[in-house]
């Protein structure tokens, strides 16, 4: 049988890569869907070499974009994590550094119109049900991708992109403190799980006898850690309103420590099972909320002032990524705001068998 091409724009946002394609060139059935973008990333294999996937869970992330019918909305992105090793994919949660792809995508394939030097880009994020505002730099009407915006994780500089988020808190759990609590304990250690658009765990690492400023290669071979922190993981999903999260990858385990190069905290964090290089954008912004409440696990660990708008640096193992938070008078988060980059990697067609989609 022959191969089935479909349209697809390969797209680096912030420190990830997404293959983005628009709705309507793929599957309607969700299952055939997924076999089709198992296919394009070459999953389930440990190398996928077998498809575009590049043996990470930051380079095997899929974006489908479509027009929306939302009043307060012009497209609608649904984020697809395809995992690397296992033939599944996931569907519950977002993904802020792929959220800068969308913006660019919508306006190349013509879904949203460039208007004047900064185009603005309304994203319904389906998975949770938020919006975010992409601010896309489009002189001479058209993406602009080069500029002088530098963030960690990526090599150079690139146009900068401002992305903006309202009403996260709770946007996958339910709540901001999804089990009430700013405190909780599994297996005798203390974490605060938290949704401020990502839901993350965390930890303080001494609790667990480790420093937090361990490489990302010497926290993948942890296996003694890494047994600790499912065991967590498992009990907190369901606590986190999560369910069974044996088979999904939320929610995100981050190790905190004091900040060594001038941040508000230090952290290493999984995604679930591998050490992230950096940290995930949503995530980052679920930490640093982290570090504006009262009794959390971040006390006496984060550096923190009590202004009302504060940019808060998150460490990571391959630099810093700066959170924007605005507090209300009550000392509640009410916008958040990040600085991302994006380049189109290339557009074109991806070939999947014909034996796992005709295509009709």
């Amino acid at each position: 049988m022959k191969q089935t091409f479909i349209p697809c724009v390969l797209i680096r946002g912030g420190t990830s890569k997404a293959a983005c394609f628009l709705a309507a060139d793929l599957p309607t059935d969700v299952a055939t869907r997924d076999r089709v973008l198992l296919s394009v990333m070459g999953s389930p294999d440990r190398r996928q070499i077998d498809g575009i996937g590049g043996a990470d869970p930051l380079t095997s992330k899929v974006a489908i974009i479509s027009p929306s019918t939302r009043s307060d909305a012009d497209v609608d992105y649904l984020f697809a994590q395809v995992n690397v090793d296992k033939a599944s994919v996931d569907y519950g949660q977002n993904c802020g550094n792929i959220l800068a792809a969308v913006g660019p995508f919508a306006i190349e394939k013509g879904l949203v119109a460039s208007k004047g030097a900064v185009t603005s880009v309304r994203i319904f994020m389906v998975n949770t049900g938020q919006i975010a505002v992409a601010q896309i730099a489009t002189p001479d009407g058209e993406v602009e991708y080069e500029g002088d915006a530098q963030i960690d994780g990526v090599p150079g500089c690139a146009a900068e992109q401002i992305l903006n988020f309202q009403d996260i808190a709770g946007s996958s759990c339910g709540a901001l403190l999804p089990t009430g609590n700013a405190r909780d304990r599994f297996d005798g250690i203390e974490v605060t799980c938290i949704d401020n658009g990502m839901p993350v765990v965390l930890i303080r690492a001494a609790d667990l006898q480790r420093s937090g400023l361990e490489t990302r290669e010497q926290l993948d071979n942890d296996a003694e850690l890494k047994t600790r922190l499912e065991s967590i993981r498992l009990q907190a999903g369901p606590r986190m309103n999560l369910g069974d999260v044996s088979q999904r990858t939320v929610p995100k385990m981050t190790l905190i420590a004091a900040p060594t190069h001038g941040g508000c905290i230090s952290t290493r964090t999984f995604i679930p099972h591998r050490c992230h290089a950096s940290i995930g954008v949503l995530g980052a912004v679920s930490v640093a909320t982290a570090c504006l409440i009262p009794g959390s696990v971040t006390e006496g660990l984060a550096e923190i002032s009590n202004a009302p708008e504060q940019r808060l640096a998150v460490e990571h193992p391959s630099g810093e990524f700066g959170v924007m938070l605005t507090r209300d008078a009550a000392g509640n988060v009410i916008n958040s705001g990040l600085i991302r980059t994006a380049r189109l990697l290339f557009d074109g067609r991806v070939a999947i068998p014909g034996s796992v989609w005709s295509g009709k």
